[in-house]
């Protein structure tokens, strides 16, 4: 009996709170030690990053100015990247050092793109996705862009205007793309931001003053098809091949609606 009661204890022992022992953290009186130390620490650190790396930068700088001809130069002075450009003028262009760039060399080709996601570089222009250089100097560069990429082959591309073209081509694109999935309103919105950019695109006004029709807003519509008949000097149009003959074809279509919708206000 007394060896049940004994083992009946031990496991009443066993099921029982522990206590551990530990030395404590603090005790009373202790001071927690201050951050200020180690914050001036880390701030140094990182103002002597940024000195360093402005350097770097203006380092790059010099060297590109110092090797740069004609629109080069220009290009630099802009901040923009530039067909013929070297690498080192491209870093310089977008205010980068190698840290930023992930080169990749094959042969006599080089592509850079960005080190880090998020951290794309970026030149006065825009975000700059990707840059190819051929023989060591830049033959095509993109920008990353609302309407998708925008590359970059030629001088005529580089332009004002050849930008102004590529992303209302864009747009028309993506107008062409919501008609085919039937949402007039998404191509209608395209098509009249796209018009801000090729302002002399009969065909282009056209298209808007059917879409204008279709929604039963006659008044712009009208505006709109007397636009693209004045844009396309009648008289000059001889409507002999395929291509003009579908022309003629919204031309009478277009005479025919200001007449219809006019009549009808």
């Amino acid at each position: 009996m007394k060896r049940i009661i004994a083992f009946g204890l031990i496991a009443l022992a066993a099921c029982g709170p522990r206590k551990v022992h530990e030395a404590p953290v603090m005790v009373n009186g202790d001071r927690v030690k201050g951050v200020d130390d180690a914050v001036a620490v880390a701030g140094t650190r990182s103002e002597a990053g940024q000195i360093a790396a402005s350097q770097r930068r203006d380092s790059i700088a010099a060297a590109a100015h110092g090797s740069c001809r004609g629109a080069v130069c220009a290009s630099l002075a802009r901040g923009e990247i530039a067909l013929g450009m070297n690498e080192t003028q491209v870093m310089a262009a977008t205010r980068t050092t190698h840290d930023a760039w992930s080169v990749r060399n094959s042969g006599n080709s080089t592509v850079m793109v960005a080190q880090r996601p998020g951290l794309t570089p970026r030149d006065a222009l825009g975000e700059v996705a990707m840059v190819q250089l051929m023989d060591g100097r830049v033959g095509s560069y993109s920008y990353r862009e609302a309407q998708g990429m925008r590359v970059v082959t030629s001088p005529a591309e580089a332009s004002a205007e050849g930008r102004a073209r590529a992303v209302s081509e864009t747009l028309m694109r993506e107008g062409d793309q919501l008609i085919a999935a039937g949402d007039r309103a998404g191509a209608l919105d395209r098509y009249d931001r796209a018009s801000v950019l090729r302002q002399n695109d009969a065909m282009l006004q056209y298209r808007i003053a059917t879409l204008l029709d279709q929604q039963l807003r006659p008044i712009e519509a009208v505006v709109r098809y007397q636009r693209f008949l004045h844009q396309l000097e009648i008289e000059k149009i001889q409507a002999t091949g395929d291509a003009n003959a579908k022309l003629a074809n919204a031309i009478a279509h277009a005479r025919e609606r200001i007449i219809v919708l006019e009549r009808n206000r």
